[in-house]
């Protein structure tokens, strides 16, 4: 079976708590190997480390605690001291914690709904002070030369700029579900960028992100689930979970094969070529351990 390697999800999420055995017994016959947790505020940070606590032999969960942009404006003011205890406390697999999910966000200043629920009760920080907190994360990194997961939503010159002059980590840095532009895109790749392909993208409307991850250097390219948001189209979905009591689907994480499939096609080469070549990029980046030969 082909191993698959999740670079971005949230499977300590309140949304798949109560299908989360389930998940996790789902993933490793779906073959997937390994997955890279994202903690997103201090508040599911001692989730993340739980979670990933519980790794089997069979899947390899790698905690990346951060300040997610849309919690800047809520964080604790001791919230750099918990984030530093967190990276201390080390992986249980001897691999490295990553620093993420990290980023700048202008869609919640400049185009969400005020009543969108996944925004209740959030004071929606202005980017000057999301950069702030961005830049002192991202500099955490580089210094312990940490894998560092950006999200990033309209504001890409911003993020530019920022990347531009800050010190980053040598081993690089994720732009996860990358939604910028292919001019920019290369800008990113000379500053030491991994870009992860969702599948989302493979939506109808998506034909713009797929044509810019149909041209990205192979050595730098990832797959992600992002679970459980950013659901693949009905009709890629090989894995199903109730959806929301508003009707909105969940993204079961063992989805990752139909998006790795999405891109092996995107690409013109075969899901047997491109596989390895992802596993490659994701242990040079993220420390993945090399797992133990199989008993016999």
């Amino acid at each position: 079976m082909i191993s698959l390697f999740d670079a971005h999800n949230h499977l300590q999420d309140a949304w798949l708590a109560p299908h989360r055995d389930r998940v996790l017994a789902d993933l490793p016959p779906a073959g997937v190997a390994a997955c890279v947790v994202n903690g997103t505020s201090e508040a599911d940070w001692p989730d993340v480390a739980q979670l990933c606590a519980s790794a089997t032999a069979l899947l390899t969960l790698l905690p990346s605690y951060g300040l997610h942009p849309w919690n800047v404006g809520n964080a604790a003011p001791g919230w750099r001291e918990q984030l530093l205890r967190h990276l201390d406390s080390g992986v249980p697999t001897g691999a490295l914690a990553a620093v993420g999910e990290i980023g700048l966000d202008r869609w919640i200043l400049d185009r969400a709904r005020p009543d969108d629920s996944r925004l209740a009760g959030l004071r929606r920080a202005p980017l000057e002070e999301q950069i702030i907190a961005f830049t002192w994360q991202l500099e955490l990194a580089a210094e312990r030369d940490l894998p560092a997961t950006i999200h990033c939503l309209d504001a890409w010159g911003a993020l530019h700029e920022v990347l531009r002059r800050t010190r980053l980590p040598a081993r690089g840095f994720l732009l996860h579900a990358y939604g910028g532009s292919a001019e920019l895109a290369r800008e990113f790749a000379a500053l030491g960028a991994y870009f992860s392909f969702n599948g989302y993208f493979l939506g109808e409307r998506q034909a713009a992100r797929r044509a810019i991850f149909k041209t990205l250097p192979l050595d730098r390219l990832l797959v992600e689930t992002d679970a459980p948001a950013m659901p693949l189209p009905a009709s890629h979905r090989t894995h199903e979970l109730p959806g929301l009591a508003d009707g909105n689907p969940i993204n079961h994480p063992a989805n990752l094969g139909a998006v790795y499939a999405g891109l092996a096609e995107l690409r013109g080469m075969p899901l047997e070529e491109l596989a390895p070549q992802i596993e490659k990029n994701f242990r040079r980046l993220f420390g993945a351990p090399t797992p133990a030969p199989a008993s016999t």
